[in-house]
């Protein structure tokens, strides 16, 4: 292996053959009075009534488009507010209609903005980690809600 493979970007988001790839955000806002750590914040969680699930706010990269910035659009586009992306969190893989599908995902501070009920979305619910910890549907989700708090209890 030559020393530039080694040093690639270990945090890049790159496809397998086949592979639906999405980015997203665990959005979270400081809780009134908290410190922006552990307890002291609050996370968002989405409602998909297609799926009739809680998860985070995430969707389909468009063509060509920078996980990144896609992972923003959906926060905006399904949430309604602004945020302010901060650590890479673990990817997401599972497969989806015999495809395999891969989730970039962020943590994100929430910096304004609000909820408007759509067709993707339904309803939003700010809570505490361990409320959304059991409110998640997908345990494959519970990784990122960990990492995050971990993120942030990082100095």
């Amino acid at each position: 292996m030559s020393g530039e493979a080694g040093r690639r970007d270990p945090a890049a988001h790159r496809p397998r053959t086949g592979t639906v790839l999405a980015a997203g955000c665990v959005l979270w806002r400081r809780a009134p009075g908290g410190d922006g750590k552990g307890d002291g914040v609050e996370i968002c969680l989405v409602h998909r009534p297609r799926y009739d699930d809680w998860s985070f706010p995430k969707g389909k990269l468009k063509r060509g488009e920078d996980p990144l910035a896609a992972a923003v659009r959906e926060v905006l586009e399904e949430t309604g507010h602004h945020c302010a992306p901060g650590a890479r969190l673990p990817t997401s893989r599972y497969p989806v209609d015999g495809r395999p599908k891969e989730v970039a995902y962020w943590a994100a501070e929430a910096t304004g903005g609000s909820f408007t009920a759509n067709d993707e979305v339904d309803r939003i619910v700010w809570l505490a980690p361990d409320a959304a910890r059991v409110r998640l549907t997908q345990p494959r989700d519970v990784r990122q809600l960990t990492a995050l708090l971990d993120a942030l209890a990082t100095p």
